[in-house]
């Protein structure tokens, strides 16, 4: 199928442009309950996630929302590291540089990042190295959607999704006649250096003007005890011992050196740096504006003690090349990555005024991306990427029916990409990608139900034209939730969902080396697509003194798409193919918080989270990667101009499984800050001082590739500041 027509005309319409469905600036539901977040400035006030046209987006059952101080607390230099304590969330953890959220176990291809409600339009979906093209730093908040009903904004989002929320273009014009937002930081296991500036200027009554920029550096990655793993540890000492008994004595030594690396993380250094720009033209309720970004990253890649590093030649000679030196007895040079895009993003809202449709919101944004492999000096393989995506959507008039209401919206959503990757690694061949849907989300409410409705009809061709493929698939999403009012503030509700998603290009076309995670890939061009039946039940709300979230899940999947290893070995690397099968997950995730004490000069508040997932293929083995039970419990005390706050983060042992996957130890990290608000009345300017892992605890994510031989940062002191005015 050609799709480049459709997609073209679908462009032709994107002026006036709008802001993301589920993510209104600033919005806040009546009735609803909004979770306090301290610290947050005078711009930034509580947010309840909705869909444009609903009051509530209640299929989007397991939401968080992470924003203000919590936000400062948690920034780190990737977006799965910032994440990394909300319930249901865990971090792929591959490198220092690269690190992508983990939502109910799963990531990659099942997990959309979205930059203000579109794609980052990157590779990082393609390997755990590639890093996310987007800085923390820049974000105003972040929203995480977890649950199959996020599939209404995009078929490759089975997992769930995570919004990153910018002032790339400006909300509104700003009251003051410079608006100023900036945050700095510095700390001691990574040697962060970071620092971060927006203005927001008013050109006039009806336009506003944003610029931003952010930079940071880092030096190797400060840890407690040895590099590798105790297992892997002993058995580079055997093989060591076994070299030095044949009389290679050299070889030894080198085995040796890598078993006791110690302190230190090598090659895990970064430096990024970001811009930003944009215009907003305000005009009663419509608006249109456009921004341009650019990011720029360069980071280390840890390489696995006593592993290999196969290449391909362009000439086609099979000479393998170790991580210890070449043939002529070399030193290889360390790998590291650099990766710039370029963006623009056109943003609107077209007032309709009193007829059966109040908005016309649509969406559109452009990247052209680069990445490049670096082994010293040398080029690698570099990946290329022209994209774009876009959105419209049209809202419908809120009309009320006796004790309810009914609202919602229709839209269209369209996107396309041109994917190479040149060199000695591109295991991926050049292909185009393109995918038109039609959505819509209803809501009914009949006080104190309420019934919602959503779908998806996707259509995604893919072609790899080296190889004479074109496929095309037809993917569709459904989701029904019904909840209840048990009280003005507590609301129960169970969704049901149909999820699908078409198969990716790597996962239909791989052939070659995954250095990453030292795999050799195939792919198979026959995979169909991946569906699965949910659901989900839910409780949230308020009870007395506190708030809660709780959320239970079940997904039964049929053509699972997973990654299997066949025993094989091509150029000193294990064979793994992409395969499918049946697939189940369940799953529990929750948080609660409450005021414990309370004076006039004194707040305590004590909170939990915790997440539990299970899933298993349809043979009874589990599925790789997948995080284990983990807990954290918090007690903040709020004094006036100070907030002090003491965390314990629990990771139980994560001992069941794949074939020749490993086990991981539990462990505990204890976390502790203090915020400092020296404007009196005013929390917009917030001094923050941290300390991290406070007992220098090894730690390792079970859902990373490399948690053999790449554990958590160890203790690590922070001071920074955050402002706005």
């Amino acid at each position: 199928m050609n799709l480049r027509l459709p997609l073209l005309l679908a462009t032709a319409l994107t002026l006036p442009l709008a802001t993301p469905a589920f993510a209104q600036q600033s919005q806040t539901v009546p009735g609803a309950q909004p979770r306090a977040v301290p610290g947050s400035d005078d711009l930034h006030g509580p947010i309840v996630v909705t869909a444009a046209g609903l009051e509530r987006l209640d299929i989007l059952a397991g939401t968080s929302v992470l924003q203000g101080v919590e936000l400062q607390r948690n920034l780190e230099g990737q977006l799965g590291e910032v994440l990394a304590k909300l319930p249901g969330v865990s971090a792929s953890s591959f490198t220092p540089g690269a690190s992508r959220p983990i939502l109910r176990g799963f990531g990659g291809e099942r997990v959309r990042v979205l930059v203000d409600g579109l794609g980052t339009l990157d590779v990082a979906s393609l390997s755990d190295d590639h890093a996310v093209a987007v800085d923390p730093l820049i974000a105003e908040r972040i929203e995480v959607l977890r649950g199959p009903a996020v599939l209404l904004y995009g078929n490759q989002a089975i997992g769930g999704a995570v919004n990153v929320i910018t002032r790339r273009i400006p909300p509104r014009v700003p009251d003051e006649p410079i608006h100023i937002d900036a945050i700095a930081s510095v700390d001691t296991a990574y040697n962060r250096r970071e620092a971060g500036l927006s203005l927001d200027v008013p050109l006039g009554d009806s336009l506003a003007f944003h610029i931003d920029g952010s930079y940071r550096t880092t030096d190797d990655l400060e840890i407690p005890g040895f590099m590798v793993e105790r297992s892997l540890r002993a058995d580079l000492l055997a093989d060591a011992a076994e070299e030095a008994a044949e009389g290679e004595l050299e070889e030894a030594e080198e085995l040796r050196e890598a078993a006791n690396i110690r302190g230190r993380l090598p090659n895990t250094a970064t430096e990024t740096k970001s811009f930003g720009t944009g215009l907003a033209f305000f005009s009663g309720n419509s608006t249109l504006g456009a921004s341009f970004g650019y990011y720029d990253t360069l980071y280390g890649i840890p390489s696995r003690p006593g592993g290999g590093h196969a290449h391909h030649s362009d000439e086609g000679d099979e000479e393998d090349h170790d991580d210890h030196g070449d043939e002529e007895g070399h030193d290889d040079e360390n790998v590291t990555i650099g990766l710039r895009q370029y963006r623009v993003d056109l943003n609107g809202v077209l007032d309709l005024g009193e007829g059966p449709f109040a908005e016309l919101r649509t969406r559109l944004g452009y990247s052209d991306y680069r990445h490049t492999e670096f082994e010293g000096d040398e080029i690698g393989t570099v990946f290329n990427t022209e994209a774009y995506e876009g959105r419209i959507e049209l809202v419908q008039t809120r009309r009320n029916r006796t004790g309810g209401g009914w609202g919602g919206s229709v839209g269209v959503q369209f996107a396309h990409s041109d994917f190479s990757a040149v060199g000695a690694e591109a295991f991926v061949p050049p292909n185009t990608t393109g995918s038109v849907a039609l959505f819509t989300v209803q809501e009914v409410e009949f006080a104190p139900f309420e019934v919602e409705l959503g779908g998806r009809y996707e259509r995604t061709a893919i072609d790899a034209r080296t190889l004479g493929e074109e496929l095309d698939f037809d993917t569709f999403s459904a989701a029904l939730g019904l909840s209840a009012g048990l009280t003005d503030a507590l609301r129960v509700g169970l969704n049901a969902t149909r999820a699908e998603r078409a198969p990716s290009a790597q996962e239909l076309f791989a052939d070659g080396p995954h250095i990453a995670t030292q795999q050799f890939e195939f792919g198979d061009s026959e995979l169909d697509r991946e569906g699965s039946w949910g659901l989900e039940a839910y409780v949230r709300g308020r009870v007395g003194p506190a708030s809660a979230s709780l959320a239970v899940y079940r997904n039964w999947f049929d053509n699972f798409i997973f990654l299997q290893e066949t025993g094989e070995e091509e150029d000193e690397l294990p064979v793994f193919q992409f395969l499918q099968r049946g697939a189940d997950q369940f799953g529990i995730e929750g948080e609660i918080a409450a005021t414990v004490y309370e004076t006039s000069g004194l707040g305590l508040l004590a909170e939990l989270r915790g997440d539990y997932v299970r899933a298993t293929l349809d043979d009874g083995s589990p599925i790789p990667r997948i995080p284990p039970l983990s807990l954290l419990g918090a007690l903040e005390a709020q004094m006036g101009h100070i907030d002090a706050r003491a965390e314990v983060q629990w990771f139980a042992e994560q001992d069941r499984v794949a074939e020749f996957e490993t086990p991981t130890d539990s462990f505990t990290f204890v976390n502790l800050s203090l915020a400092w608000h020296p404007l009196e009345g005013r929390q917009n300017v917030t001094v923050l001082l941290q300390a991290n892992n406070v007992f220098d605890v090894e730690g390792r994510r079970h859902s990373s590739f490399t948690k053999d031989y790449a554990p958590l940062a160890g203790r690590n002191v922070k001071l920074g500041a955050r402002l706005s005015f």
